[in-house]
């Protein structure tokens, strides 16, 4: 196998060319030639066409392109793509994805190959069910992760606050990040970004207090006097100056290179679990991971495990057993693991978790450790999101906005999300 790198690849939805030509130059006689579609920070990038390059000594006549997007313009390239008929042969996919995309017949059915060039049994039911829509097996797990609260360690400890932890509520931690900011040990420093825009912050917020985003039959699970509140929360905490103001919050394009811990504007911000290699690797200080605030003692459990994300092979792919080959290396070969590391989520096959536990290194450790300790309080998988549901996420981040920039209120905020979600999912 040779390797082709795209250099249209975009890191993180920004504008910047890969350098990887030194990894590889195509080979005039590649008899199966693929492409590979996933988002992600720089270090996910350089990861990723490590992994690619390992596999050159494993299938010599298969050559792999790769395009690597930020969150946002991902999906849009990616429906793009498939609505033109050129969809990748390899998808990253997100569990709130996969059921739109596998639906409308988008994905590879993997259920045929399962023992058969595809061997996840490793993985345990939950894991392997984490793709399935409909019965079927449309995506593989490339990881587990959760929710976390990324602190700028040094940021806490020499404002001389005590930092977030683990069983801190919603309004401990505004206190906390308020008296931060307060300290003003740093210009246009504050205690945590406005994550009123951000639907995993919100998702764990409406869990904690009963509710959801969605039913299983894929109706609104919440009201629009829920969002209202979640609008207050936040418009209080910028009311404090506990979390930033909305000109700041307005660079975060759902980047780890735009969010307000990586441009260096807050002492906290909200992500993945995954992220947090990512995170660590572009920052000079040094961070730490704590779970997401809870709703006092009594409150319901809002965090869940979840694949970090999955990886699926387009249904109109030319190569289909080609991809399949490459997707059971990901999750299942050591060179791959070495190389991709937890940065895409702890590992899903217990085999490869096993092989990774003396070789990682303390942000690796970090990330399985938090997962250690925070699986005994988490809640249920949430149903699947409905078709039409990868819109609200950008449509919440829209509205926060329009809050934030005082253009329109908490309350009329609430009801207008709450009616322009419905319409999306009735849309989709």
């Amino acid at each position: 196998m040779t390797l082709t790198i795209d250099r249209r690849s975009v890191l993180s939805g920004m504008a910047a060319t890969l350098a990887f030509g030194a990894l590889g130059v195509r080979g005039a006689m590649a008899a199966t030639s693929m492409r590979f579609l996933w988002w992600g920070s720089k270090d996910r990038t350089e990861r990723t066409f490590a992994a690619i390059k390992a596999y050159s000594g494993k299938a010599a006549d298969v050559t792999i392109e790769g395009e690597s997007f930020g969150w946002d313009n991902y999906w849009t390239r990616l429906a793009t793509q498939t609505a033109g008929g050129n969809s990748p042969d390899l998808i990253q996919m997100d569990y709130r994805y996969i059921f739109e995309y596998a639906r409308r017949g988008s994905l590879l059915d993997f259920t045929p190959y399962m023992g058969k060039g595809l061997d996840i049994e490793a993985f345990g039911e939950a894991n392997i069910n984490s793709g399935k829509v409909d019965g079927k097996l449309y995506g593989v797990n490339l990881g587990v992760n959760s929710g976390i609260t990324i602190l700028n360690k040094d940021g806490w400890a020499e404002s001389g606050v005590e930092e977030p932890r683990d069983d801190m509520t919603w309004e401990q931690f505004a206190d906390s990040c308020a008296k931060l900011t307060a300290v003003k040990k740093r210009r246009s420093f504050y205690g945590t970004q406005d994550a009123s825009g951000l639907e995993p912050a919100l998702e764990c917020w409406l869990r904690q207090r009963g509710k959801a985003l969605y039913e299983a039959d894929g109706a609104l699970a919440f009201t629009a006097a829920d969002l209202t509140d979640w609008f207050k929360f936040w418009g209080e905490l910028r009311d404090s100056g506990a979390c930033v103001p909305a000109d700041i919050q307005a660079l975060d394009q759902l980047t780890i290179e735009t969010s307000m811990v990586s441009l260096g504007k807050a002492a906290a911000s909200f992500a993945h679990s995954n992220q947090f290699i990512g995170y660590q690797a572009i920052s000079k200080e040094n961070l730490g991971i704590v779970s997401y605030p809870i709703n006092g003692t009594d409150g319901k459990p809002g965090q869940f495990l979840k694949p970090s994300m999955l990886i699926s092979v387009s249904a109109a792919s030319p190569n289909k057993d080609a991809a399949v080959a490459f997707v059971n290396y990901l999750v299942g070969d050591e060179d791959a693991a070495k190389a991709l590391g937890v940065e895409r989520g702890v590992p899903a096959s217990s085999k490869i978790r096993d092989f990774m536990a003396p070789t990682l290194n303390e942000d690796a450790k970090t990330v399985v450790d938090y997962i250690a300790r925070l699986t005994p309080k988490v809640g249920a998988l949430p149903p699947p999101p409905p078709n039409g549901a990868g819109e609200n996420q950008f449509l919440l981040k829209k509205i926060a906005e329009e809050v934030a920039f005082k253009k329109t209120t908490a309350e009329d905020a609430g009801a207008k999300f709450a009616e322009q979600a419905a319409a999306n999912i009735k849309r989709g």
